[in-house]
């Protein structure tokens, strides 16, 4: 059975997920472009141009075009202002739907939603696409196997200067909602824990062409004592980190680094006598299934395999909500300068 899809919101981002499906031959084949939905109808007109898309039904009004194409599915890639009314409209009309990240604006707007989604029996899932990418898998895999001991430490660093243009540089705590997610999102994935509490210093740089927000430096507590840290910008200009960001893992038997392109080093404690003991180099296992290494396609594909199939979706409203609360008890962490008890 081919699943209709609608997709809301026209700009940039959609191109990715359009690139995704046309590329992946069983999205290819089991998904079809019914209707493009944007606030500008040329955007939406150009979009289907650009990806071959002949017989799809484009406006400007979503509840209009999901019932023309009796729509299965809604991808909504919209900015996260419009989301929860995007998300909303999108359950109510019975289609089961996929969200850009973050998935609400706010808790309390993520919880409506969850329960709106069970409410229809409907899957609702998150595109957080880079928990889906080989260095992510890997280090999962190194942790839940043990290479390093048991996890004490997770530290992250993401210092780049792109200039978008556009909603994100009228965002508020665009660093923290709109990027840093990703790397929150991934920690906890990595760690197999959960969030617990939160200390966060935002600021907006001197030279920052974003209104709010560039940058941030957080301290999370996880359970079972782990720490994880975070320090980034988005208005840093020069020689420029990842933008899956640059990892150190600690263990109580070694150590883990990742670039967050193609270098790994691991080491264990080595045996020398003195002050330092020394190291010794450790593989780092590749993932362990190379199906969800391939972003967008992967999050996409497990998300129709729910549909299909009665499962539930790795990045699950009800489970990436967990992400949304790290992000929202920075931000809240940040206003008060205090520490913030997470809850999702």
């Amino acid at each position: 059975m081919i699943l209709n899809a609608v997709l809301c919101g026209c700009g940039a981002m959609a191109k990715g997920w359009l690139r995704a499906i046309a590329t992946t031959p069983e999205l290819a084949a089991s998904i079809k472009i019914a209707g493009l939905v944007d606030l500008n109808p040329d955007t939406a007109q150009a979009l289907a141009l650009e990806f071959g898309l002949t017989d799809v039904v484009i406006g400007t009004d979503l509840k209009e075009i999901l019932e023309a194409t009796n729509a299965d599915i809604l991808f909504d890639v919209v900015i996260p202002a419009a989301r929860f009314n995007v998300v909303s409209t999108g359950l109510a009309a019975g289609c089961h739907v996929l969200s850009e990240k973050p998935m609400a604006s706010s808790l309390e707007e993520g919880r409506a939603l969850i329960a709106l989604a069970e409410k229809a029996g409907k899957v609702h899932a998150v595109v957080q696409n880079r928990r889906f990418i080989s260095g992510v898998r890997r280090l999962r895999r190194a942790i839940a196997e043990g290479l390093i001991g048991n996890l004490t430490g997770i530290h992250c660093d993401f210092f780049i200067g792109p200039h978008f243009g556009g909603f994100r540089e009228e965002m508020k705590n665009v660093l923290l909602m709109d990027m840093a997610i990703h790397t929150f999102d991934a920690a906890r994935f990595v760690a197999s824990e959960t969030p617990l509490a939160v200390y966060c210093l935002e600021t907006n740089p001197s030279g920052s062409w974003y209104a709010h927000g560039a940058a941030a430096n957080a301290v999370f507590e996880f359970s079972n004592d782990v720490v994880f840290t975070y320090r980034g910008s988005w208005c840093a200009e020069g020689e420029r980190t990842s933008w899956e960001s640059r990892w150190r893992l600690v263990g109580t038997k070694g150590m883990i680094t990742w670039d967050g392109e193609e270098e790994f080093l691991a080491s264990l404690a080595g045996e020398d006598a003195g002050l330092l003991r020394g190291s010794k180099a450790v593989n780092v296992s590749g993932p362990a299934h190379d199906e969800e290494t391939h972003g967008h396609a992967s999050v996409i594909s497990s998300f129709v395999s729910a549909i299909r199939n009665g499962g539930v979706p790795e990045t699950a409203s009800f489970d990436n909500i967990n992400s949304l609360a790290m992000v929202i008890a920075a931000i809240e962490s940040a206003r008060i300068r205090q520490r913030v008890t997470i809850a999702a």
